[in-house]
């Protein structure tokens, strides 16, 4: 499930394979606190990401292996769109 509210991008380190149930049992949060629709993103080394509200992101610090938070930032066009050259 997609979270309401704000949310941060944390990475935190696990053996390959980890699943997000794995995740979220080492960083001690509840499913309510992750965005279960993001998932664990595998970052190919060694480390995985997942999106977790702000709340649980500070929660996390101090854990082994935890980092963040990182800002998720709203990507959206910056002015209007340019055909492309093949357009």
């Amino acid at each position: 499930m997609a979270l309401d509210g704000p949310t941060a991008l944390i990475t935190t380190r696990l053996p390959p394979g980890a699943t997000l149930d794995d995740a979220v049992r080492h960083l001690g949060l509840s499913h309510d606190a992750v965005d279960t629709d993001y998932g664990l993103i595998d970052l190919h080394d060694g480390s995985y990401a997942l999106m977790v509200t702000e709340a649980a992101a500070e929660r996390v610090r101090g854990v082994p292996g935890a980092k963040g938070p990182f800002a998720n930032p709203r990507i959206e066009p910056f002015g209007p769109i340019q055909p492309g050259p093949d357009e």
